[in-house]
């Protein structure tokens, strides 16, 4: 949980230790504890101070000065994470927590029109006739379902909440179901609840005298057959509710639930024993703040993962397209060879034909000639340049079309 000085506790807390000791203590780096302590205006030992003290030297401490103008007096320490994390989480929470070390908890709080809807609403709401909870959600206020009981509690909460985000410059708008948070360009659904503790339904009197009258009037009716309806073979009427269950008054604050690729921030903060939802706003910004990072960080991984996916699609294709054009080309190939080879023939069949003069006599080997010489007329222009050419066009090769009737193979992508 996080934790919170006076300027001058923090620096007492300064002077008191190294500060590479004092930022492991607090899960940051020594760098960002040096940050922390500018930002609040407040001197730390100079490199070398530790060794001089430690060999008996006198040494000089800086005297703390009187706080600036715009300088808070309170100093806030967000909580750490010590799990390790990725490096792009881990910057990311230590920026957050050296922004939120400016966080007054118990600063006056500003109106903030969404939290001021939420609680509106919840004080008109009725509650549930199982659980006791009243419940809202919608566009413009908060996903919330809390006794009537807690909103009091649930205002302070979402109010602190609110401004932590705003100091870390998080805004709470509107939602594409319900209020959300905005921080880098990232929706951070959230919502906050209350428990509820389920307990075995005890009778009472009343229940009790009820279903001694509804037995009594079932044994009366089944001693009339002619006046039996549905209602005489229905046992639930003879039955109480399970179970009861009771509002614990112990408030949940739940940030989106989504996978991410390499890592998983904290989305849950709960009461607890030493702490409330109402004292956790800055670890709640920082956690926000850091659930962002990540989606963030997991869109650009995605969105580059897509890209390559995309582009490896379209070099499988490009290859099978290739392979389909060099395909098609062949084909064309081995049939104008073929028909060459063919042309050939024909064109020594005409030859020797017409070296016997057959053209002087009649009959049908010189009808057949005729044929030939048809055949080999034609078959010549379509194997010449131009008619290559129109068979080409016709059948969309060498050129700009050559990957006419390419499909991709049935389930290639």
């Amino acid at each position: 949980m996080s934790r919170t000085f006076t300027r001058a506790e923090f620096y007492d807390l300064v002077w008191s230790k190294p500060m590479t000791r004092l930022a492991k203590e607090f899960a940051l780096s020594d760098v960002a504890l040096h940050k922390i302590c500018k930002k609040h205006d407040i001197p730390n030992p100079p490199l070398g101070w530790w060794a001089k003290k430690a060999a008996g030297k006198a040494v000089k401490q800086t005297p703390l000065p009187n706080a600036k103008a715009g300088i808070s007096d309170r100093i806030t320490i967000a909580a750490g994470e010590l799990r390790p994390e990725p490096e792009l989480i881990a910057t990311a929470r230590e920026n957050a927590r050296l922004l939120a070390s400016s966080i007054d908890g118990e600063a006056v709080l500003p109106a903030n029109p969404i939290v001021d809807r939420t609680i509106a609403q919840l004080r008109k709401a009725k509650p549930s006739a199982i659980n006791g909870l009243v419940t809202v959600e919608g566009l413009n206020v908060v996903k919330a379902s809390v006794a009537p009981a807690s909103i009091d509690r649930l205002e302070l909460a979402l109010g602190r909440i609110a401004a932590a985000a705003e100091a870390l410059g998080i805004k709470l708008a509107r939602g594409e179901k319900s209020a959300s948070f905005q921080c880098d360009g990232e929706t951070i659904a959230f919502s906050i609840s209350e428990g509820v503790r389920r307990e075995k339904h005890v009778p009472t009197e009343k229940e009790l005298a009820e279903q001694e009258a509804a037995r009594k009037r079932r044994a009366r009716r089944w001693n009339s057959p002619g006046s039996w309806d549905d209602d005489d073979f229905a046992f639930s009427s003879l039955r109480g509710p399970e179970w009861d269950y009771h509002p614990t008054g112990q408030l949940a604050f739940e940030l989106e639930q989504s996978y991410l690729l390499g890592g998983s921030p904290r989305r849950s903060f709960r009461d607890a024993k030493v702490q409330r939802i109402e004292t956790m706003a800055s670890d709640i910004a920082v956690g926000i703040a850091v659930l962002a990072a990540a989606k963030k960080d997991d869109r650009l991984k995605r969105e580059e993962q897509a890209r390559r996916d995309a582009e490896a699609r379209r070099l499988r294709e490009l290859a099978l397209r290739r392979d389909h054009i060099a395909e098609r080309r062949g084909k064309a190939l081995d049939e104008v060879l073929e028909e060459m080879a063919s042309l050939d023939r024909l064109r020594r069949l005409v030859a020797n034909l017409r070296a016997e003069n057959l053209a002087e006599r009649a009959g049908r080997v010189a009808e057949f000639l005729v044929m030939a010489e048809r055949r080999l007329a034609s078959r010549e222009a379509a194997l010449s340049a131009d008619g290559l050419e129109q068979r080409f066009e016709k059948n969309k090769l060498f050129g700009d079309d050559d990957d006419h009737a390419f499909r991709p193979p049935y389930g290639y992508y």
